[in-house]
């Protein structure tokens, strides 16, 4: 609880000077806070724009999911997504999910009894976020990505079971399959990032650590059900990614050959932990050492290379 607490007042300090905005008028460069309507619920997302935007020039979206006891406002600054925004020139959104205060989560299955009832459709919110994104911003329609921290993660999978139509690829990072039936309407790219030391989303799945209520997939269960959906092939591809002398061993397992040219990919941080790889910054907080790979450059060098058909 400690490490959530310092974690939401380091992310919320750099986001008040942000302005919520509610007109109906085409976003420009720059972040902006919004609400839609979805479920009877009111739900905020916050949106940043790279200074290149071109009205003119459909461009590309990443979404970018909270881990729970977060917000979208914490995930920005937790991922550090804008700057690779602002390099690469694509739009970066951040979704909240539901909860109370700062300490939100998505209902991205695996949830059992009572802390099953009365969870948002967080899918249907995304569906109609984007929709909202598409009359305010030029967004290329084929190139709409969502990646994610751990409960954001689980989503990721979600989105890719159920709103495939939409989500062109994913990449979860330290969250697993949280969901049982998994039948997306086309193949889906998906970049998967793990540390091998996760204690929070163990590697292998729930340990007795985890409450009764919660389940999810192991790591593994979790890309070979993709290699499965994508028609992969089944042997991947090994590379070891890290120099020799580096604290943490960085391997990448490449299943190609997909329908439509999909890929499922796997990169196991052997030291690391329950994190966004590249982000010294939280080093302290999270209590795990810098690996030596930034998800986010990798997260974006596998998205661009994909585009709806």
């Amino acid at each position: 609880m400690r490490v959530l607490v310092a974690l939401a007042m380091f992310c919320l300090g750099a986001s008040d000077s942000i302005a919520q905005e509610k007109a109906e008028r085409p976003l420009g460069p720059g972040d902006h806070r919004r609400t839609i309507e979805s479920g009877n619920r009111t739900r905020r997302f916050l949106v940043h724009v790279p200074p290149g935007y071109d009205p003119k020039t459909p461009t590309p979206l990443v979404l970018a999911l909270h881990g729970a006891a977060m917000t979208g406002e914490m995930m920005a600054k937790f991922s550090g997504l804008n700057e690779t925004s602002d390099r690469e020139g694509f739009v970066v959104v951040y979704p909240s999910g539901t909860g109370v205060g700062s300490f939100l989560t998505w209902n991205a299955g695996g949830f059992s009894g009572r802390m099953a009832e009365n969870r948002p459709d967080d899918v249907a919110f995304v569906a109609v976020m984007l929709d909202e994104l598409s009359k305010l911003l030029s967004i290329d329609g084929k190139r709409i990505y969502a990646c994610g921290m751990s409960n954001g993660g689980m989503m990721c999978y979600r989105l890719a079971a159920e709103l495939s139509d939409r989500i062109v690829a994913i990449a979860p990072v330290a969250g697993t399959m949280a969901i049982e039936k998994c039948e997306p309407k086309r193949p889906v790219p998906v970049l998967h990032i793990h540390g091998r030391k996760d204690r929070i989303v163990p590697f292998e799945g729930p340990d007795g650590k985890i409450p009764a209520f919660m389940k999810f997939d192991s790591v593994e269960d979790s890309v070979m059900t993709w290699v499965n959906i994508d028609e992969c092939e089944r042997t991947p591809r090994i590379e070891v990614l890290s120099k020799p002398e580096a604290d943490s061993k960085v391997t990448r397992k490449t299943f190609s050959g997909g329908k439509d040219g999909s890929r499922v990919i796997l990169i196991v941080l052997e030291n690391g932990g329950h994190d966004w790889p590249g982000r010294a910054s939280f080093r302290n907080v999270r209590g795990n050492k810098d690996p030596a790979l930034s998800a986010n450059d990798v997260i974006w060098d596998f998205f661009r290379t994909y585009r709806m058909k």
